[in-house]
């Protein structure tokens, strides 16, 4: 009897260790394929909001801006579900999805980098129980976006910003492997990485407000003991998507100028936005892009912590 109550006690001890570890650890096969899962969940849903927010950021004057174009082009709204609808009455429901499948593997492939180096300096700097202060959270989201930028952020994005540019006049690219391979014939290899420091600055940014506004969030709710099911993970990320949006949409709107067909240096998109619009013009498609990451934000969080959670509780990585 004796030694079955032992080897009981010493069973509930692994198993509480082995908890314990569940919370303050996640490995990089769960960050890679949780966050992989979540970005192209999160894309396939958002897309025609990212489509019709660069879409009115790359107009360049309000009376000449129209979607479409001749007699019936119809001029761009800020509205994104009237430009949105707008666009499928003049171009067809396909044009919401130019450079989808891209931007679709590319969020995929991004999202994946992101969680994988956010949980890897998580891991580095949380505390025994997994938790992580908001300068830590703040600082791990800060790197995660750096790394992202580079190994995923800037090709995808540009190639995608280029898709969108060209499909507002006759179009050059007859799809997205053609106008990768033309890019690179008429502006060489490096016309890929264009406007890299523009989106480091901006994924940078919205990479240390969207992950540390998330953990700031989630650690406010475990401390009020409010359980983090898929309906508050959701709300959560919703939250951190609305104060990443006016908290990086100055660096998004550069970024986007410089990626356009019509090549702009930083300073050159800078002074086109204070010229055109002012300082206002910094926040030129934020409606739309609160649209897309408020969605995003509830999706690809609780997307994550639930195949992360699945991942993790069938111990298969």
């Amino acid at each position: 009897m004796a030694e079955a109550q032992a080897s009981t006690i010493q069973a509930q001890g692994a198993l509480l260790k082995t908890q314990a570890k569940t919370k303050a650890y996640v490995s990089p096969g769960v960050s890679l394929i949780a966050g992989g899962v979540a970005g192209g969940v999160e894309a396939m849903c958002t897309y025609p909001f990212e489509f019709a927010k660069t879409r009115m950021q790359l107009r360049h004057t309000p009376s000449t801006s129209a979607v479409g174009t001749g007699p019936s082009a119809t001029k761009i709204t800020r509205n994104p579900l009237i430009l949105i609808r707008d666009i499928v009455r003049t171009e067809g429901l396909s044009a919401l999805y130019t450079g989808c499948t891209t931007l679709v593997v590319g969020t995929a492939f991004k999202a994946s980098v992101r969680f994988l180096t956010f949980d890897s300096i998580k891991n580095a700097l949380a505390d025994e129980k997994g938790h992580l202060s908001k300068g830590s959270g703040i600082l791990a989201g800060m790197m995660a976006g750096c790394v992202e930028s580079v190994v995923a952020v800037t090709p995808t994005e540009r190639i995608k910003t280029a898709l969108i540019d060209d499909a507002k006049g006759p179009k050059r690219f007859r799809s997205t492997t053609h106008g990768i391979q033309l890019l690179i014939r008429e502006q060489g290899l490096r016309s890929i990485y264009q406007g890299l420091i523009p989106t480091t600055m901006k994924q940078s940014a919205t990479s240390a407000v969207r992950m540390g506004s998330y953990n700031m969030l989630k650690e406010s709710a475990k401390h009020y003991h409010i359980p983090l099911n898929g309906v508050t993970t959701f709300g959560i990320g919703s939250v951190a998507g609305i104060i990443t949006v006016y908290a990086t949409q100055p660096f998004d709107t550069i970024k986007t100028r410089v990626q356009g067909t019509q090549k702009a240096t930083i300073r050159e998109a800078v002074g086109d936005v204070l010229r055109e619009a002012g300082v206002k013009g910094f926040w030129k498609g934020s409606t739309m892009r609160l649209g897309r990451l408020f969605l995003s934000g509830g999706i690809v969080f609780s997307v994550y912590e639930q195949v992360a959670a699945v991942l993790s509780t069938k111990d298969v990585l």
